[in-house]
């Protein structure tokens, strides 16, 4: 990462460091004003936070809603926002024609819906209807209204302004002149700027400023204020502030994030509740403006609805359909998983002896590809999986940069600060001399080619200069940009480079391990990837991450586990700490050996092009180098293999040398779908590599690799069902909101996105930030590359210590009983027998196997 991303990081703390000061704009309030407070509290919790593009990680779009039924939302959204949660019908009755969905799939839903509709009919009636689309009404915005009533677009254009002031408050250092004061907090900003602004004024809302000072400069005082002037009472507006929120969803979703952040660190909320004041001042200002007779009649109109539940009485038809069909190509997806398992026979051979070579892989899907390849070319080496970064939640400061980067789920706090370094410390001062000095020229070569005056200049003298670079770069010969990992650094040192667990001070913070924590941090790793007892000679630790190029949403190809990063660091961290002497010591007297011949590899598996790199190989000593050339050629061939899988997906008609394309892709700046992603996930398995290594699971399945025998007191299940099975939960409903809306909540196509403010996109020059997918992440072109299907979750463990952890940890069981993801068991013969269906019943799965 670049030194920006310091500076970006550094602002993002100063900002949540704001919010905290501004607490004293929700205390001291009276009774109404609680109750305000609250209500627009429950409205901001809908709204699921969105991370910058510098960690651009994996988001459940519906977090806010997991309490609730997912059919109970898709009717709630439909009326706030005009969400859909399906695809259109004619999805599903292709599916049905090409017989991935059946008749008995879709009378199975009807029967556990109570209907008795007749199959056959059902599907008659919707053929029948495919073209007269029944759509939900939506409650309508005082911006609604008056669009329609002066046939003029104040929708777009309020979410316009508010987008460019946004992008210039939450600006991350993109732009050279910010117009926003960021010192201080979020609405009085706005409010400063917006009664100066004249833009409103010249487009037709008279008086617009005048309207804006009128209220007053508390955030929760004017959004009363607003409220009582709009004529909404505060028992009736749950419903409508969500509506609000949800038409500058991008950026209420960004102050979501500060707010999650502030929160996760012992916080408050904040920058939401005041952003949706903004949203309410313009509302009422709008309405003032305009003074139009129409506009208001039917402004009040629309207000009835508000006070309807949320939830409309009469369901709409067409919305209720389409669920039938989704929950019906759900339970398709698990019928062919199980008959995945029911065909290959789990593997009986028993190990003998000392493993030669154990790899641990992040459970990402396309992990799976590879560990799969890698074990057809080399039986003798065994994969497990873990979630990528490996149980040490570090925060790594790279060379040349102050703050460090959270190296961790963005569930979790981030633990001890690790630099990165050089051996030789004379040889470290020179690295980081000269990185930082090739930060101050980029610097200044942006500043004076975005210069007012100097920008002018700029294209006649230096264009021609640019020509070979543009050429070398077009034709594959070049990367575009230095790899952001290599930036500013020489292969050498790049090669050189390592990681110090020593204990020492960096700026105001303590940074290194204590052995202790060392030994700690190793003995929960290693209980936690089963790897406590019988390890390898060569043990790796295989973190993952992407190369692109010209790619705002790079990092969404990166480890989610490592908060948006390559698992680089977690990886070297995690390799150093198992490899020392001192800390296989002391894990003795935890009754764990580590044996002596054993050396834990550091490594990287780039998603992109299939290639693993080895940080540590000097960690061999010279008498087992074989060892070493032939995992290094294992490797390779596994990596030709996977390469050759996965561009089956790819649309390309040049496939003579698959190599050559796949690798090509990673450095292509007009390449749009550089990787699949993890498009296709599907499910989630928790058990034994010896339950899957038969089974092609096509790059769908996250694996994790646990042995609930030997896990005593069932802690080892409770994390995996409390952090990983809930982070997959995450990244598989992201794909599935950016496939089913992706208006709303995906980003649009991606060969218009302009980055603002440093943080996210706009599709086009204009507009709202947009979050999620671009549709090129998810579609080829022709057909869906993720389909939208709901995680399956498989675990090899007894059902009453899942109902026990389910019991424990409601937010856990709400996204199983309410129907977010699908839980199923996998009994000790490798059979997936059982299926969770709510309220910590089970039902046996012959039924659907058949």
């Amino acid at each position: 990462m670049s030194t920006t991303h310091n500076l970006n990081q550094f602002k993002d703390r100063q900002m949540i460091k704001n919010n905290v000061s501004k607490q004293n704009y929700f205390e001291s309030l009276d009774s109404k004003q609680e109750i305000l407070v609250d209500t627009l509290r429950e409205a901001c919790k809908k709204i699921a936070p969105v991370w910058p593009l510098e960690n651009f990680v994996a988001v459940n779009p519906y977090l806010g809603f997991a309490h609730k039924k997912f059919e109970n939302v898709a009717q709630e959204l439909a009326a706030a926002g005009g969400i859909q949660m399906t695809l259109d019908t004619s999805f599903y009755l292709q599916k049905l024609k090409e017989g991935k969905i059946t008749n008995q799939d879709i009378a199975q839903i009807l029967s556990k819906k109570g209907r008795k509709t007749d199959v056959n009919k059902f599907i008659k009636n919707l053929e029948k209807n495919l073209d007269s689309i029944e759509v939900t009404k939506t409650i309508a915005s005082v911006a609604d209204i008056a669009t329609v009533v002066t046939n003029k677009d104040w929708n777009r254009f309020a979410t316009s302004r508010v987008s460019l002031w946004a992008a210039s408050y939450f600006d991350n250092g993109q732009a050279i002149w910010s117009a926003a004061n960021q010192e201080e907090d979020l609405f009085s900003a706005w409010k400063n700027e917006a009664q100066i602004d004249r833009t409103p004024e010249l487009m037709g809302l008279r008086d617009f400023r005048k309207a804006v000072k009128s209220l007053p400069n508390h955030p929760v005082e004017a959004t009363q204020v607003a409220l009582e002037q709009l004529g909404i009472p505060i028992e009736h507006a749950a419903l409508y502030l969500h509506r609000l929120l949800l038409r500058v969803g991008g950026w209420s979703a960004y102050a979501a994030r500060l707010d999650w952040d502030n929160e996760l660190y012992g916080g408050k909320d904040g920058k939401l509740i005041q952003f949706l004041a903004v949203l309410i001042c313009w509302e009422v200002c709008i309405l003032k403006s305009l003074t139009n007779s129409e506009l208001n009649h039917q402004w009040n109109d629309a207000k009835l609805t508000f006070s309807q539940t949320i939830i409309q009485e009469e369901l709409n038809q067409h919305l209720t359909q389409n669920l039938i069909l989704q929950e019906a190509f759900d339970l398709a997806t698990q019928r062919n998983i199980l008959a995945k398992f029911a065909k290959v026979k789990p593997s009986t051979v028993e190990k003998s002896g000392q493993p030669q070579v154990q790899a641990v892989f992040c459970i990402d899907v396309r992990s799976e590809v590879f560990r799969r390849n890698l074990e057809l070319v080399d039986s003798s080496i065994e994969t497990l999986g873990f979630a990528g970064f490996f149980a040490f939640p570090i925060k790594y400061v790279p060379i040349g940069h102050e703050e460090g980067e959270a190296q961790c789920p963005v569930l979790l706090k981030t633990g001890p600060t690790i630099m990165e370094q050089l051996s030789d410390q004379k040889e470290h001062q020179k690295a980081l001399t000269a990185r930082v000095l090739n930060r101050q020229v980029q610097q200044v070569w942006k500043s004076f080619r975005s210069g007012a005056v100097t920008c002018f200049s700029f294209v006649s003298p230096m264009g021609l200069s640019y020509l070979p670079k543009i050429f070398t770069d077009s034709f594959g010969l070049t990367r575009p940009v230095p790899h952001p990992d290599k930036e500013g650094l020489s292969q050498e040192v790049y090669d050189e480079k390592n990681i110090s667990l020593k204990v020492a001070r960096h700026g105001n913070e303590t940074v290194g391990i204590p052995l202790e924590q060392q030994i700690q941090m190793a003995k929960n790793a290693l209980k936690a990837m089963s790897l406590a007892d019988d390890l390898g000679r060569l043990v790796l630790i295989v973190g993952h991450g992407s190369s692109t190029v010209n790619n705002p949403h790079a990092t969404g190809y990166d480890c989610g586990a490592c908060g948006g990063h390559s698992g680089e660091a977690n990886a070297r961290v995690a390799a150093a700490v198992l490899n020392s002497r001192e800390v296989r010591a002391g894990l003795l007297a935890e009754k764990i050996f580590i044996p002596t011949n054993t050396i834990f590899l550091a490594c990287l598996h780039d998603t992109t092009t299939d290639e693993v790199s080895i940080y540590n190989e000097k960690d061999i000593p010279k008498e087992r180098i074989e060892e070493l050339v032939t995992l290094k050629r294992s490797l390779e061939l596994a990596g030709h293999t996977a390469r050759t899988e996965r561009s089956l997906r790819m649309s390309t008609e040049n496939k003579s040398n698959i190599d050559k394309m796949i690798i090509g892709r990673s450095k292509d700046w007009s390449q749009t779908r550089p990787e699949w992603g993890l498009a296709g996930c599907s499910a989630f398995i928790v058990a034994p590599r010896k339950r899957t290594i038969g089974i092609n699971l096509e790059g769908k399945s996250f694996l994790h690799s646990y042995e609930w025998e030997k896990d005593q007191g069932f802690s080892v299940l409770e994390l995996i069902m409390t952090a990983p099975m809930v982070v997959t939960s995450w990244i598989n409903l992201q794909y599935y909101g950016s496939t089913v809306d992706n208006k709303n909540f995906g980003s649009g196509n991606k060969t218009l996105h302009n980055v603002t403010a440093g943080l996210g996109v706009l599709e086009g020059y204009s507009g709202d930030l947009r979050v999620g997918l671009p549709l090129q992440a998810i579609h080829d072109g022709e057909k869906y590359q993720h389909e939208p299907q709901k995680l399956n979750v498989i675990i090899e463990a007894p059902i009453e210590a899942m109902n026990g952890i389910l019991e424990k940890h409601q937010g856990v069981r709400d996204l199983c009983d309410n129907g977010w993801i699908y839980l199923l068991a996998m009994d000790s013969e490798g059979k997936v027998s059982y299926r969770y269906t709510g309220a910590l019943s089970w039902e046996s799965t012959d039924e659907l196997a058949a």
